[in-house]
């Protein structure tokens, strides 16, 4: 059971402290509600060119960095399609240079062009890097519009393309500051070995006189039901080939969620899962197969991949795939094989829960999603569902129509 303590100053950052005196540190975790899904499809990419723009110096402070160094601290950040994420940890006496530290970026950053020119370079360089150079790198640049025709999950958070970062201006910049890096679009949440009276003392001290940005009320495209199966083949300059099949699932915020989240642990959670056991251990027909949901809040995807061992036939290795997926489909799962993966969310939660700044954040997302609460109750959820679920809703999901599959092929040489 996770305690925690809620309020909200009158400019609407919501504050969630929980105290963990097991810890010399304190964490602070800002999560801004905005991630890729909100950005113009002509101007991709943006949410995620903020995550290293928060680190360029803010109005008051020129270095970020330096001085969270000098007090022992340490930070990192990341950026999701719903969401970006900013953490720091540091020494409990030290708390106060965290509150200093981010509330001075949210009040404004220090909009430089020679800092949006350093971080647009920093950007462009990753997407070249990561997603352009190296093996099986652009895989989400290619499936994600393959699945998705309407909604924003069809780009990645780098972005559709650079050229969306290399045309950045610094008013476009500015705009998507103001509009999403504001108090009432976001959550902070004080972990740690904190007292709840002196982080309500220094969140008004430092983030109230911050002022309210815009209400942002979303109305995103919805995607409509997949009604036939999509396919896509490329050849690239890989050693093995390779298979990506996405489908179509309900969102993060679904009864369901649970119950798909399992049926991929029964799929490939450890070396005794099924597609492990049948396809690389007993058929060798691939040397890696992973099965996931990726978890996103809107209705996502639920994403079956693997690398086939050299000289496996395509058709052969689908096959093999659809056969496991036919089973999970047509076959009771064994009430073992089904607290045996109830176990392992169990432990891998309780696991979660020793690590003070994995708390921060989750809290943070569970009360984005619905109420910090869930944190609480999703070991029961987990615990709840039954074989007969497992069986609904991989009928629902593993159909034809409700897939797209991307063929990535090694270049023969």
């Amino acid at each position: 059971m996770i305690n925690f303590e809620r309020f909200e100053l009158e400019n609407g950052l919501k504050v969630i402290v929980h105290q963990d005196k097991s810890t010399p540190l304190a964490c602070i975790n800002i999560l801004y509600n905005v991630g890729s899904r909100d950005e113009n499809p002509n101007q991709t990419g943006f949410a995620h060119l903020f995550e290293h723009l928060m680190f360029g110096g803010s109005i008051n402070i020129k270095n970020y960095d330096e001085p969270l160094q000098r007090v022992g601290g340490e930070n990192n950040a990341f950026t999701t399609n719903d969401i970006t994420n900013y953490y720091l940890s540091l020494p409990t006496e030290n708390i106060e240079t965290g509150f200093w530290l981010e509330s001075d970026r949210m009040l404004s950053l220090a909009f430089s062009e020679k800092s949006l020119e350093v971080q647009r370079s920093v950007v462009i360089e990753e997407f070249k890097q990561r997603y352009l150079n190296q093996p099986y790198g652009d895989v989400w640049l290619l499936l994600r519009p393959l699945a998705y025709k309407v909604h924003p999950y069809q780009w990645d958070t780098i972005g559709k393309e650079i050229s969306h970062i290399e045309n950045a201006t610094m008013d476009d910049v500015k705009a998507f500051f103001k509009k999403f890096y504001c108090p009432n679009n976001a959550i902070m949440v004080v972990a740690g070995n904190v007292e709840v009276d002196k982080v309500k003392q220094l969140a008004k001290k430092y983030f109230s006189p911050i002022p309210k940005g815009p209400e942002n009320k979303r109305g995103l495209p919805v995607e409509p039901k997949q009604t036939e199966e999509r396919k896509l083949t490329v050849e690239r300059d890989v050693p093995l080939n390779a298979i990506y099949k996405a489908y179509h699932m309900c969102a993060r915020t679904d009864e369901d969620y649970y119950t798909v989240d399992l049926i991929s642990d029964i799929l490939s959670r450890g070396n005794s899962s099924r597609l492990y056991n049948s396809l690389i251990k007993e058929k060798k027909l691939f040397s890696d197969i992973n099965a996931f949901v990726l978890g996103e809040f809107d209705k996502g995807l639920f994403i079956v991949t693997g690398k086939l061992t050299a000289g496996v036939n395509m058709e052969e290795a689908e096959d093999a795939i659809e056969f496991e997926l036919n089973k999970i489909k047509n076959e009771l799962v064994t009430d073992n094989e089904l607290t045996k993966v109830k176990n392992k969310i169990e432990s891998s939660h309780s696991f979660g829960e020793m690590d003070v700044l994995n708390k921060a954040t989750n809290l943070a997302v569970a009360e984005l999603l619905e109420d910090a609460n869930m944190i609480n109750l999703e070991v029961e959820k987990y615990l709840a569902v039954t074989n007969k679920k497992i069986m609904e809703q991989s009928n629902e999901i593993f159909r034809k129509e409700n897939c797209s599959t991307l063929y990535y092929l090694s270049k023969q040489k």
